[in-house]
């Protein structure tokens, strides 16, 4: 996400993965493999030689965090390695499911409101930081 957010302010120019990496002390080999899957899920464009480097693929405000999310790590909620909707559950724990239903819901409602370029910009929908100015959001549990 990092990475991504040095993209949205570089604009149109190529950013090398070796600058990406020193930027945000991210270790080069690690970041070439997250850029990768990014570009095979066409997030993020490439190119190769003296003017290469990274850019993004489409404007940062269409770019939402969870496009990226599901890029790099699939669904944005598993229960057991499935869906929410295709665990089931019989007897008294029959409920669990809406549970994790539900827990998706509010992961989507944050995730898919909020673009790399709110978070380049610093200007997070009013519905993240409603969230965010809880004092317990800020607590460990």
């Amino acid at each position: 996400m990092r990475a991504l957010v040095v993209l949205a302010g570089s604009g149109e120019e190529r950013v090398s993965c070796e600058a990406l990496a020193e930027a945000q002390q991210i270790p080069t080999r690690f970041l070439e493999g997250i850029l990768n899957q990014l570009r095979r899920a066409g997030i993020v464009a490439s190119r190769r030689g003296n003017e290469g480097g990274y850019l993004l693929s489409r404007p940062a405000r269409d770019i939402m965090v969870a496009d990226v999310i599901r890029a790099l790590d699939g669904p944005l909620a598993e229960v057991r390695g499935m869906r929410p909707e295709q665990s089931e559950y019989k007897g008294p724990v029959e409920p669990l499911q809406t549970v994790w239903v539900a827990a998706r819901a509010s992961l989507r409602n944050v995730l898919e409101h909020v673009s790399v370029g709110d978070i380049a910009t610093g200007r997070l929908p009013r519905r993240v930081t409603r969230l965010a100015d809880d004092p317990d959001a800020w607590k460990s549990h």
